[in-house]
Order: C-alpha cells, then sequence, then structure tokens
C-alpha cells in the first residue's frame, strides 16, 4: 500500500510516557510513580471544574454545541477581543495544523528556532514544507530577522515561553520584530505557558488586543492544558483577525471539542483564584529547582513556565539519568532527540520535588 510521500520524513512525535505503561514495564505501583515529563498542572484542576463536568455527563448523547459561544464569549471578554477574533481547537495544536495547512504547501518555508515545539516541524512536514531553523539556542530575534529577509518564509513560529527551553522573549522586542515582517507573511505566537511568564516578568506579557489590533499577519495561541490543569481535556484556541480566522473554519471538523472539554475550559477560565494560586505555588517550588542546580553545579534555563530545563555536565548523560529515573519512577523528560544533554522537568509539588531532588542526587 502507497501513502504520502511526505510521511517518509516525519517522525512520529512522542508524548511523556503515561503512568499506565511504566506500571507495566517496571512493575512499580501507580502510587509510586512520579509524572514530571509533559508538564501537567500538579495541583490539578480548579474544583469547580470537577462539579460542573459531573453535571454534563448526565447528557451525553447529544452533540456539542458547534458554535462554542459559551467558550468563545469567555475568551474574548478575558482578551478584550470580539468572538470572530476566536478559534477553538483539540489543543492549541490542533490550530497549529490549520494554520499549516491553510498557508504552506511544498513549496513553502517556515521558520522556527532551533530547539522548540516539535509539532511545529511535523506539521510542516504534512505538507512538504521546507523548515528554517536558526542557531541559536534562545530565541534570537536578530537572526529571525535575518533568516526571514534571506529565505521569505510563509510562516514564523515564536514560541514564548519557549517549549523546551522554558525562556520567554520581552513583548516590546517581539513587537518590533513583527513590525519588520511583510503582511503576507504569517506569524504566530504561541503563548501555551503565558500565564506563567505574566505572573513572573510583566515584560514577558503579550496583550493579545494590541497584538492582533497592530498586526493584520499574527495569530496568539493559548491553551487550557498548562496553568488551567486541564490537559486531559484537549481545549486550545487561536486569537487573530476575523480574516484568518475565517479561513481557518474552513480545516475546521465539526464538533471537534467534546461538550465535556468545552464546559471544563469555560469554568476553569472563571476561576482566577485557582490559577493564580497555582502559579504562585509553581515559582515557589522553582526557587527549589535554582537551588538544586548550583548545589550540583549544573546548568539551568531560567524558565517563565511551569517546568525547568536542566543542563548536564559532560560526564553525564540526559538519556541514561532519565531511564535510571523511569526505573525509580521518575518519569521526566529527556532532551537529547532536541540535540541537548538536558532534562526537562515540571515543577511538582513540594513532596514530588523533594524525591526528584533525593533520587538525582544519588544519580549524580
Amino acid at each position: 500500500m502507497k501513502f504520502n510521500k511526505n510521511l517518509e520524513n516525519i517522525k512520529t512525535y512522542e508524548a511523556g510516557k503515561p503512568i499506565e505503561l511504566v506500571v507495566r514495564e517496571f512493575g512499580i505501583a501507580p502510587k509510586d510513580i512520579v509524572k514530571l515529563a509533559s508538564n501537567e498542572n500538579p495541583y490539578g484542576c480548579s474544583p469547580k471544574v470537577q462539579e460542573a463536568v459531573v453535571n454534563i455527563v448526565k447528557n451525553m448523547a447529544l452533540y456539542p454545541d458547534d458554535s462554542m459561544t459559551k467558550l468563545k464569549t469567555g475568551l474574548s471578554s478575558r482578551f478584550k477581543v470580539s468572538d470572530e477574533n476566536v478559534i477553538i481547537g483539540s489543543g492549541s495544536d490542533q490550530v497549529i495544523e490549520f494554520l499549516v495547512h491553510a498557508k504552506a504547501d511544498s513549496n513553502s518555508k517556515i521558520l522556527i528556532n532551533s530547539v522548540t515545539f516539535a509539532m511545529y516541524e511535523i506539521y510542516a512536514k504534512h505538507v512538504g514544507a521546507q523548515i528554517i531553523r536558526t542557531s541559536s539556542q534562545k530565541h534570537d530575534l536578530d537572526e529571525f530577522y535575518e533568516l526571514y529577509k534571506k529565505e521569505n518564509p510563509e510562516i514564523i513560529f515564536l514560541c514564548t515561553p519557549n517549549n523546551p527551553t522554558g525562556d520567554a522573549i520581552d513583548s516590546k522586542d517581539l513587537f518590533n520584530f513583527v513590525s519588520k515582517i511583510d503582511t503576507d507573511t504569517l506569524v504566530v505566537v504561541d503563548g501555551a505557558y503565558m500565564e506563567y511568564a505574566a505572573a513572573k516578568d510583566k515584560s514577558k506579557e503579550i496583550v493579545v488586543s494590541e497584538l492582533i489590533e497592530k498586526f493584520s499577519n499574527v495569530i496568539y495561541l493559548g491553551t487550557f492544558s498548562k496553568a488551567y490543569g486541564l490537559g486531559g481535556m484537549r481545549t486550545g484556541y487561536g486569537i487573530s483577525n476575523a480574516k484568518i480566522i475565517k479561513e481557518l473554519y474552513k480545516l475546521r471538523p465539526p464538533f471537534n471539542i467534546t461538550t465535556l472539554s468545552l464546559e471544563a475550559a469555560s469554568v476553569a477560565l472563571d476561576d482566577e483564584e485557582f490559577v493564580n494560586k497555582s502559579i504562585t505555588l509553581n515559582f515557589e517550588q522553582m526557587k527549589r529547582y535554582e537551588e538544586f542546580a548550583n548545589k550540583q553545579k549544573i546548568d539551568i534555563i531560567e524558565s517563565y513556565t511551569n517546568f525547568v530545563t536542566l543542563c548536564l555536565n559532560s560526564n553525564q548523560n540526559s538519556t541514561e539519568i532519565s531511564n535510571s529515573l523511569l526505573q525509580k519512577g521518575m518519569i521526566v523528560r529527556n532532551l537529547s532527540g532536541y540535540g541537548m544533554n538536558a532534562i526537562r522537568v515540571t515543577v511538582g509539588t513540594d513532596e514530588q520535588n523533594s524525591r526528584f531532588f533525593d533520587l538525582v542526587s544519588e544519580l549524580l
């Protein structure tokens, strides 16, 4: 059987190992496994969401509200935009897929950072587009601009804060960069972890209404999988001018978000107290990672997210350490696939982090 030739050059995206797989492979009891690999909110989701979902479960026979009015209205109010500026996706990565298919083809080039979210490249390869990467690990907008002038890409992806490194771009620098880009080039600002960055440093915060009002060629992406604790509900969104959103809707399948997901995201959006508390606890615990890295004499990238990237020394191996931790029931993300001798660790609860420090201290 023949398949699309574009698939030949695509590697399957590897998500963080699920707890169930570790249970089967190593015979470890689920209660003894700590997953710090996928940047989920270790404090779960708002109790209000749990109550709302229980009520919704009683009526699963009907299709979801395909207009998604409740959630779109909530997002419009939060970001001070119109409903027509919003599209909802099954995770923000579905919106990324819409964008690539809407804008690029086999003759296109897509510009991304050297180390960044893997799905940008995977979706680019779906359509046979050429990937152009910077050489810098962190987003160097001067280098981005030089490559933009040289390569004339159809799409530029800016991930801020960046996954998997955790660094973020100053908003004034981002606005200045976009102002120099031709309006026919789509600039995607992926703000999956923006709630964390905005809380830590206001200079990193992107004012979405200002961004899309000022630039007709920009779309902002967000998600409920991180700060809102709804990774299992797979709900993300894109915010842009009405013309771009209208084109994306041509690619959106009907009922792409479940009734449960829509209700959960709508309720979560209203519970700012829960989100703010989660973010505060996150950065309190992150200080412990900074102290740990300093004590172990390993580099840590300053993070504006809910995870940290620990860059190991030349005599340490991220694959070996990740595998050793896995056998002890500690799941982290090995970044060797990104060309880095590093591990990415979700900032967990006090107890989870203490266990990580104990295990890694033994290994190092």
